[in-house]
């Protein structure tokens, strides 16, 4: 069992049905890019947010500690989104905030800068994860996209059942049968609760 099957055990209440084993994964291979994508986002996030003088120190940076804990924000907020059903939106703005970074470490690339072998390397990796972003946000359009020139779904003329409207008119009174304990209690029953009532008063 996953992570999320134990959580889910731990916080169900009592009478809840427990979940024994998790079945296949209805997620492609897209799904399971944003998926990794979005964890790993909220990872550089809560690194960016907790060590940004760290970082700062590693890329030659000193003095940019707000601006990577901004960059931070802007990583968790992106892999939440990328986590949730709206991962194509999540995905794309990782797609954007990968070009904040470029452009951040390419500044840091400056000739009197120390660090420009780790401002090097950062800007690989950079490179790396924008192009696996780009694969995963064009795949999550591809995969809930409509395709190109159909006309959008239109539900005006639908009623929701399947044998019609007229069909399910009366459909329920001809098919209800009053339950046991439902139906008019017998006659003499009546009388005694009436004789009773009328002897209490």
């Amino acid at each position: 069992m996953n992570v999320m099957t134990n959580l889910s055990n731990a916080a169900r209440s009592e009478g809840d049905p427990k979940v024994m084993r998790s079945g296949t994964s209805s997620l492609g291979a897209t799904g399971q890019l944003a998926k990794f994508l979005g964890w790993f986002s909220i990872g550089l996030g809560l690194a960016e947010i907790l060590a940004p003088r760290s970082l700062a120190h590693t890329l030659g940076m000193e003095g940019k500690e707000g601006l990577i804990r901004a960059f931070g924000a802007r990583e968790i907020a992106a892999g939440v989104m990328s986590l949730s059903v709206d991962k194509q939106m999540g995905l794309w703005s990782r797609v954007a905030g990968d070009g904040l970074d470029i452009a951040t470490l390419l500044m840091a690339m400056r000739r009197n800068n120390p660090k420009r072998d780790n401002v090097a390397t950062a800007l690989a990796m950079v490179l790396g994860v924008t192009l696996l972003d780009l694969v995963g946000a064009q795949g999550i359009a591809i995969r809930h996209g409509r395709p190109r020139g159909q006309p959008p779904r239109l539900f005006y003329d639908r009623s929701g059942f399947p044998n019609g409207l007229k069909a399910a008119r009366g459909a329920a009174a001809r098919d209800f049968e009053t339950p046991a304990d439902m139906r008019a209690a017998p006659a003499g029953a009546v009388v005694s609760n009436t004789r009773i009532r009328a002897s209490a008063a």
